[in-house]
């Protein structure tokens, strides 16, 4: 990737970051005026002005440091007088115009999800449609027609459920003397011998051999009745892999490990089968190792998934579905979080997320071309608006959660909350968001130009 087409794409991931900022404090700026409530002025970007104008009374203004923007209301953080004030709003419009903000990102957030669907022939279910003859999964419990409904506990109801269920999956110590573990690695041993042998000189055809011989290797080794069977298909196989490329073959067949434990993803499943629910408990699923050198357990999807067809009705039904789906995945990212399933070292803030969005985008733009560039833009950006909407709405200071918490107190106690205590709180509130998004950046900036 050219350093033309990245500056390209950052400055798309960051015009794109600012059209959230700009949905979400429209959709503040057009509850207020809608309520009767003064907007003063409607910023985008925060630091010093770069221009200005006044319209009416309000004043509109685009700011140095895209990253973020706001809506200042009369009488938001202090008394005032004015009847248009938002402190002298009546206590249903406040919350309204506190939520709006949230409501317009979710909202974005459901068009850009209709934006990505439209492009793709046919949808993904969560409907097992077959196992190829080298599949390991086959021998687990699933069966071809099984739709998938939990994994782990977590429900499944989309695609998008199935591929957070997964990635969230943790890793189980099993027992390494299990003969489809043993099979598992012959498989993954002789993947990586394939991929040694591959390198600039190799014919198209000769990669397409090497796949094919691979997955001969591997329907063959699903069967495999013991240890002994298996290591005479690898060793059979080991070796011809480097006739193929008309390479030498390897001076001695490696051995394959056996260690008493070793990290598997193992997971209980429901699936409905033939009109009924079943459990299926501890499904193996194939696990390879990241690399020859590199023992970290990696999952891969050895199955086909039915498509669902694509017409007027499922396109609307999966736009709907698979947002429900990320507001889940969002906040069960959340709850992870506080649980201690993801650190800090996992949060990203606008520099992040343009090296993400810029990543993602170079990848697309390297393998499948600009339009697969611009829906992998599209699809991040999706998640960032829905998740921004959803963390707002937490019930922390300064937040609009907060805030709305302050709005719940007073009409639950028929009595607002002192505006000193309100101002401290919020205060000691942005202090720490403040902290939180000076680590963020440095944290970001950091992985930027270390590569982590």
């Amino acid at each position: 990737m050219t350093v033309l087409t990245t500056i390209a794409l950052i400055i798309i991931a960051v015009v794109l970051f600012e059209l959230i900022i700009f949905i979400h404090e429209g959709g503040h700026f057009i509850a207020a005026k809608k309520s009767g409530i003064k907007v003063n002025e409607f910023a985008l970007g925060m630091g010093p002005k770069i221009f200005s104008f006044t319209k009416g009374e309000t004043t509109y203004s685009l700011r140095l440091f895209p990253i973020g923007g706001f809506c200042a209301m009369e009488g938001e953080d202090e008394d005032s007088e004015n009847p248009r004030a938002f402190n002298n709003a009546k206590i249903w419009k406040r919350m309204i115009v506190i939520v709006a903000g949230a409501f317009m990102n979710i909202v974005l957030g459901l068009v850009l999800m209709l934006i990505t669907l439209l492009p793709q022939e046919q949808f993904p279910s969560t409907t097992v449609s077959e196992f190829s003859a080298s599949s390991f999964t086959a021998v687990t419990g699933l069966q071809p027609g099984d739709k998938i409904t939990k994994i782990n506990d977590y429900a499944v109801n989309t695609s998008t459920d199935f591929s957070f269920a997964l990635f969230t999956l943790p890793v189980s110590e099993v027992d390494g003397h299990e003969l489809s573990i043993y099979k598992e690695d012959c498989a993954f041993d002789l993947y990586v011998r394939a991929t040694e042998l591959v390198d600039e000189n190799s014919t198209e055809e000769q990669n397409k051999a090497l796949i094919s011989s691979i997955q001969e290797a591997q329907a063959k080794l699903t069967k495999a009745k013991s240890k002994e069977e298996a290591y005479k298909i690898f060793s059979e196989y080991y070796n011809s892999l480097a006739d193929i490329v008309g390479k030498e073959h390897a001076e001695k067949i490696p051995e394959i490990e056996e260690k008493d434990t070793r990290q598997r993803f193992r997971t209980n499943m429901t699936v409905e089968r033939d009109g009924e629910k079943l459990e299926l408990q501890d499904v193996d699923l194939l696990t390879l190792k990241k690399s020859a050198d590199d023992d970290t357990p990696q999952l891969q999807i050895d199955f086909y998934i039915k498509p669902i067809e694509k017409n007027f009705g499922t396109v609307i039904q999966q736009t709907f579905a698979n947002t429900v789906s990320v507001v889940r995945m969002v906040w069960g990212s959340l709850i992870g979080l506080i649980k201690g399933q993801f650190s800090l070292n996992d949060m990203s803030g606008p520099v992040g997320i343009a090296s993400a969005i810029t990543k993602v985008a170079g990848e697309s733009l390297r393998t499948s071309g600009f339009g697969s560039a611009v829906s992998s833009i599209v699809y991040v950006m999706m998640v960032i608006t829905i998740n921004l909407g959803i963390v707002n709405m937490l019930p922390f200071p300064a937040l609009d959660g907060g805030r709305f918490l302050m709005l719940l107190i007073e009409w639950i106690f028929r009595k607002p909350v002192p505006r000193k205590v309100e101002s401290i709180i919020n205060t000691v509130g942005l202090v720490l968001l403040l902290g939180l998004s000076v680590f963020i950046a440095f944290q970001d900036v950091w992985k930027l130009f270390s590569g982590g």
